[in-house]
């Protein structure tokens, strides 16, 4: 990495160095800038140099019609002595002052802050299933074609997964613009399970679609029984992800499943959380993050979905 530093004006400053005839295109030293802003009617009108007695001493006089709610906030250089701080607090009371607030350069750094490093905790899910699961519909393109997933949760969180192609030979019909539903577990007589989608139509009426698991591809409802097994023990999702990442599949029909159960658990991945491996194809930065569910460059911005 490499970092550039560039001197920004404020506007007004600006104005000033050019009625003055100073070049505002000039790179600057340290030094120059100080004796520069010396010069200028900015000189003593900072946060850090202004002077800090006579702030305090003006808002005890501009106070006097404000009947609550006023106070100054006085930032002071980390150097700045006990008897300076002291002085001001006196200074505040003598002229009356409702409020005043004092801040030693670098005083507030570690607050709130712990440094015990935690482990990665799971999120804790109930060990048996509810009967009825809110769900989501996700749709999207792999390769050009349609697919689908129902996205079982709990709290918001994915909790199963149903994902194959859309409207296949068996039939799974689905209004574009149904967006969510339920996932309802059934027991047969046979003692296995089966599992329905539900959602109510634009007249309100409820619509079922039996057998969400006999729908899709069976060699895709078996690796959807192993994800949703880490999803139902609470295994945070950008590891469920990293995880079907590594699946070593053999048939190109299955590694584009897999490609599709990847997009429709990133968008659940809570957006800043960091990316352990991987490098940004643009810049080669290590820093990457989801965001809305998309890799996200944080050295150059560059983002990539899917």
């Amino acid at each position: 990495d490499s970092w550039e530093e560039y001197t920004v004006f404020h506007h007004r400053f600006k104005e000033w160095m050019n009625v003055h005839g100073y070049d505002t295109d000039k790179n600057y030293s340290e030094k120059e800038m100080n004796a520069l802003v010396k010069k200028s009617p900015y000189h003593k009108a900072t946060s850090n140099d202004v002077d800090w007695l006579s702030k305090v001493k003006m808002q005890g006089a501009v106070q006097k019609w404000v009947d609550h709610s006023i106070s100054v906030t006085i930032n002071l250089p980390n150097d700045v002595s006990e008897k300076m701080v002291g002085d001001l607090y006196m200074e505040a009371w003598k002229a009356g002052c409702k409020g005043v607030t004092v801040y030693r350069d670098g005083s507030r750094s570690g607050v709130l802050v712990s440094n015990e490093e935690k482990p990665d905790e799971l999120v804790p899910f109930p060990t048996k299933r509810p009967k009825t699961l809110k769900a989501e519909v996700v749709r999207f393109h792999n390769n050009k074609e349609k697919w689908i997933a129902f996205v079982g949760t709990i709290k918001g969180k994915p909790y199963e997964i149903f994902t194959g192609l859309a409207d296949d030979e068996d039939g799974i019909f689905l209004p574009r613009t149904v967006e969510s539903g339920h996932i309802i577990k059934s027991r047969l007589e046979d003692g296995s399970s089966r599992y329905d989608f539900q959602f109510t139509n634009k007249r309100g009426y409820k619509t079922t679609i039996e057998g969400l698991s006999h729908k899709f591809n069976p060699e895709f409802w078996n690796y959807a029984k192993l994800i949703s097994s880490t999803l139902r023990h609470g295994m945070p999702i950008e590891k469920v992800v990293e995880l079907i990442n590594t699946l070593q599949l053999d048939s190109e029909s299955i590694n584009t499943w897999k490609n599709g159960v990847n997009r429709a658990l990133k968008r659940y991945i809570a957006d800043g959380t960091e990316v352990d491996k991987g490098t940004c194809e643009n810049c080669q930065s290590t820093e990457l993050i989801y965001q809305e569910g998309c890799l996200t460059c944080k050295s150059c911005g560059s983002s990539k979905c899917g």
